[in-house]
């Protein structure tokens, strides 16, 4: 990226760093706060904090008033991606962290199939077309019978996060050509907020309540990190990342988080690596780097 020698290649790394290991950990970060804190308003906790926070420094740039079509494509994209990190955190009750990662990790390929619906192009890329194929066979692997070895994930389960990963792509993808400010913090900030409101109405409806004295103080600090490095400091570095870095490099962090969710998860809650995790997490990194490689070239 840049020789030693230059001043900026701390703040790169540094940068790389938060990408990388932040967002994978916010996976470990979900699974403890979901411990006490209902899982749905867990997830509007954090979005509305970090939506405020963003907000704020939107206002403190002097950045101009949205529009109403500015409005309204925040609530779709906060609704589609946000919802699905809301579906991500309910599932985390019952799936470990790096097994719940490795599964959204198929956002990459839920966005190749809605280009491919979108614009009607004919057949991918060949590479695109063998990392989609390997994603199956990871998906397989997860789900599959007892035969391939123990810790299989519940059919209905890896369903809903793969759900989960389809909203998040489908919001990626209406969100390139939906009206948007030229800021975007303010168009974070704006989707975390509509997408917290959201959050907050299904846990009213699902019966979600919050029992203060039961919350133990790691999911409230689990909630603080996620609300702050895992959603303001992860994402500021993201942005920064794609001023100075070029976006391929950048790209990296889609198959590098599910295996430090995978490495997080076995360290700090004890989650199992046996050998149908590797050889999934082994596939999804394979599939997700030659579907970004191939997009990205």
């Amino acid at each position: 990226m840049e020789t030693p020698a230059n001043p900026r290649l701390p703040l790169v790394l540094l940068a790389f760093a938060a990408v990388y290991v932040i967002w994978g950990s916010t996976y470990l970060g979900i699974r403890f706060a979901v411990e006490t804190i209902p899982p749905y308003l867990m997830a509007a906790l954090r979005f509305l904090t970090a939506g405020i926070i963003m907000l704020a420094w939107a206002w403190t740039k002097g950045i101009s008033r949205p529009t109403a079509s500015h409005l309204r494509s925040a609530a779709i994209i906060g609704a589609l991606m946000l919802g699905s990190n809301g579906l991500l955190s309910w599932a985390e009750q019952f799936v470990p962290s790096g097994i719940a990662a490795l599964l959204v990790a198929t956002v990459p390929l839920w966005i190749v199939v809605l280009d491919a619906a979108q614009t009607r192009s004919g057949l991918p890329r060949p590479r695109v077309i063998a990392g989609l194929l390997v994603g199956l066979l990871a998906i397989a692997l997860l789900v599959g019978p007892a035969e391939l070895g123990a810790g299989a994930v519940d059919l209905k389960l890896a369903a809903l996060l793969l759900l989960a990963a389809f909203g998040w792509a489908l919001g990626s993808v209406y969100s390139r050509s939906a009206p948007q400010s030229e800021s975007t913090i303010l168009n974070v900030g704006m989707q975390m907020i509509f997408g917290s409101m959201l959050l907050f109405a299904i846990a009213l409806t699902s019966g979600e309540r919050l029992v203060i004295e039961a919350v133990s103080a790691r999911s409230v600090w689990a909630l603080v990190y996620l609300a702050t490095a895992g959603g303001v400091v992860s994402y500021a570095a993201y942005l920064w990342l794609l001023q100075h870095i070029a976006a391929s490099k950048v790209a990296t962090y889609a198959f590098v988080n599910p295996v430090v969710a995978v490495i997080l998860g076995w360290l700090f809650a004890g989650e199992v690596i046996n050998a149908r995790v590797i050889a999934a997490s082994a596939t999804v990194v394979i599939s997700v780097a030659l579907v970004v490689s191939a997009r990205e070239k």
